[in-house]
């Protein structure tokens, strides 16, 4: 099926459609009225543009898996109830079903639409991040050169958001000439009118980063199949302002702010069922089939490349180099070992921070897949994410406080699209030093452990975090891999032979045994596992004999290591995070549902931080190592 070949469309067609917006605006109010709750107003609003590009895209029941499909990205996920009811007409799945159980618990068929549902690509909810989200697929297609093609379909009241115009950018300076933005411009949003709520700009705005635009009436089919059947013929991305009317079809409900978010009462429903010419007794109907069983369909998310991963770079006894430099070193040793898979390419998104997150070695040597999105995390981590899940090995490197903290709300949504991002930060905690607060990001774990798909691994030294970086390259999900900014002394066993040498395999949730112990035990990870290890000498020498545990995996308890520290009855956690938040918040839980009744002590982040020396600052915070040595010492005498 070719997208939009027709010079024209027949009237026959017309009527075609004419029909189904007439069946899609019942099947709207009905669910809407069922639920007694939803967007009745803006759905039908968008209804006709959904109607036109889902029918003559190159998209079909029977290709939602298929590489080369178009990509249709909803926006605005408020109109779940055009959506589905326009891909229930087209054979996507029951529209019985979606009817029925529209925003019933256990349903896929929620408020706000999920990529669960057949036909949608992206789910959306959050407003401003479906541009993002319509760049990563037109940019992974690019990247494989496919012919398909990427269409985004937004509100107008988004347009306001900071976000849109990052992606904009992108799309402009990476030539985004497969992506076409479609506005439904009903000038209105929940406050009233758009100019209103908030002025904005969009036709300059556009045109102003370098976007052809156009207008339509949103409610003739001729003439937005056409404005969209010119857009795909222009080497640049453009976007399509459609001119709606909220509500459309229904006297009462037309331009009518109100109904944005306000389902109809049945008396209503009645009078706006008359008006379509349907029976008001469907939502009788619907009432029953909602206490039915029902089937969803399953969707499942592939993502099995096949990486070579080649050896292990190894750092030398003495070697003291930091672990970001052994990121950058391995991404790019990856990157050179898969040069010619074309299947699962290796990319990397920067956002101004090459050369401090290391990513510049990959740049030098690939740099058309190396993707400077400039000074825009929000739009980064959206991207990153939204092409992770069309073929490629996605890699998004930045400082802690921007990777995590700042575009907290773009990973969550990454979270639940079911992405498959390599996440990597460097400049965490208080090891950042100089740079201050603001730059020291010590709360990446509590804001992480969060979301259910991350899997979070602070490596210890270089030759950890090397291994870390192979293991993560091929697995499906969501993974961040954190570290310090300065120079890390490579872990040593006791008897001075490297500890993550090239027979160690990395496995997550599983934590090392650094040093073995009777006395107790510190449970630590990343740059504090070399302090701990200076904390060990210096109490062996006193005769007390504290063991160390590397929990390179912090919200995972390795429960054969930590009976370890158990049946010792002295344990510590010792971290470079928020006290309350981190490493100690895990092991802690842990214990108390064990009716652990030993002694257990946190060291960790208690405030935020300032400018100064690492050591200066660790030693200002009292987690020093000096400190937790002298209170270890008085507390086992």
């Amino acid at each position: 099926m070719e997208r939009f070949k027709k010079e024209s469309l027949s009237q026959q067609e017309i009527k075609r459609l004419e029909e189904l917006s007439r069946l899609c605006k019942g099947d709207i109010l009905t669910m809407t009225t069922l639920a007694n709750s939803g967007h009745p107003g803006g759905a039908i609003s968008s209804l006709d543009i959904y109607l036109t590009v889902f029918s003559y895209a190159n998209i079909s029941p029977s290709k939602i898996d298929d590489p080369e499909r178009d990509k249709i990205i909803i926006s605005h996920g408020h109109t779940s109830a055009a959506v589905y009811s326009v891909l229930g007409r087209l054979g996507f799945f029951d529209i019985d079903m979606a009817i029925s159980t529209f925003r019933l618990c256990g349903s896929i068929f929620e408020g706000h639409i999920v990529r669960k549902v057949p036909g949608v690509e992206w789910g959306t909810g959050n407003l401003g991040q479906g541009l993002s989200a319509g760049c990563g697929f037109a940019l992974s297609d690019k990247i494989h050169k496919r012919e398909s093609y990427t269409f985004v379909i937004m509100s107008d009241g988004e347009q306001t958001k900071g976000q849109v115009g990052e992606a904009r950018r992108f799309a402009t300076k990476y030539n985004l000439s497969n992506l076409t933005v479609i506005i439904d411009y009903n000038r209105l949003q929940i406050s009233g009118d758009i100019e209103k709520v908030m002025p904005c700009k969009i036709c300059e705005n556009y045109k102003a980063d370098g976007w052809e635009v156009m207008e339509a009436d949103g409610h003739n089919f001729e003439q937005l199949y056409q404005k969209i059947r010119e857009s795909l013929k222009i080497d640049k991305p453009v976007c399509i302002i459609a001119h709606t009317v909220m509500g459309k079809g229904i006297s009462f409900m037309e331009n009518q702010p109100k109904y944005h978010g306000k389902p109809l009462s049945e008396e209503e429903y009645k009078k706006a069922m008359e008006e379509l010419g349907l029976s008001p007794s469907l939502l009788d109907k619907y009432r029953k089939l909602r206490e039915k069983k029902w089937n969803y369909p399953e969707r499942k998310f592939y993502f099995s490349p096949e990486i070579e991963k080649g050896k292990p770079i190894i750092y030398s006894s003495g070697e003291k180099t930091d672990n970001r430099s052994a990121f950058g070193k391995a991404l790019l040793d990856l990157a050179k070992l898969n040069a010619k898979n074309t299947e699962y390419p290796i990319i990397v998104f920067d956002c101004d921070l090459a050369s401090s997150v290391k990513t510049d070695l990959f740049q030098k040597e690939f740099p058309d897949r190396f993707f400077q999105v400039g000074v825009q995390e929000h739009n980064a981590a959206t991207i990153a994410g939204a092409s992770s899940v069309n073929g490629v090995v996605s890699f998004f490197a930045d400082f802690g406080v921007f990777g995590v903290d700042e575009t907290y709300n773009q990973q969550r949504l990454n979270d639940q699209n079911f992405t498959n991002l390599k996440l990597i930060c460097t400049h965490l905690g208080i090891d950042v030093g100089e740079d201050g607060k603001t730059h020291q990001c010590i709360d990446y774990i509590g804001v992480l452990r969060n979301l259910y798909g991350f899997k979070i691994i602070i490596p210890a030294d270089p030759n950890q975090t090397d291994r870390v970086i192979r293991y993560i390259v091929d697995k499906p999900g969501n993974w961040f891999v954190g570290m310090g900014r300065s120079k890390t002394e490579v872990i040593l066993k006791e008897n001075g032979e490297i500890f993550f040498d090239e027979n160690y395999k990395f496995e997550y949730g599983k934590a090392d045994l650094i040093r073995e112990g009777k006395d107790g035990y510190i449970i630590t990870m990343g740059c504090m596992v070399q302090r701990a290890i200076k904390i060990y000498e210096e109490l062996k020498k006193e005769g007390i004999i504290i063991g160390i545990l590397n929990f390179s995996c912090p919200t995972v308890v390795d429960e054969e290591m930590i009976e370890k520290a158990i049946s010792t009855n002295f344990i510590i956690t010792y971290e470079d995070h928020n006290v309350d938040t981190g490493l100690g918040c895990t092991v802690g839980m842990y214990l108390l549902e064990k009716g652990y009744k030993g002694k257990f002590f946190r060291f960790g982040i208690k405030d935020y931080g300032g400018s100064g020396k690492p050591d200066d600052l660790f030693e200002k915070m009292g987690i020093n190592w000096k400190n937790i040595y002298k209170f270890i010492l008085e507390k086992r005498r």
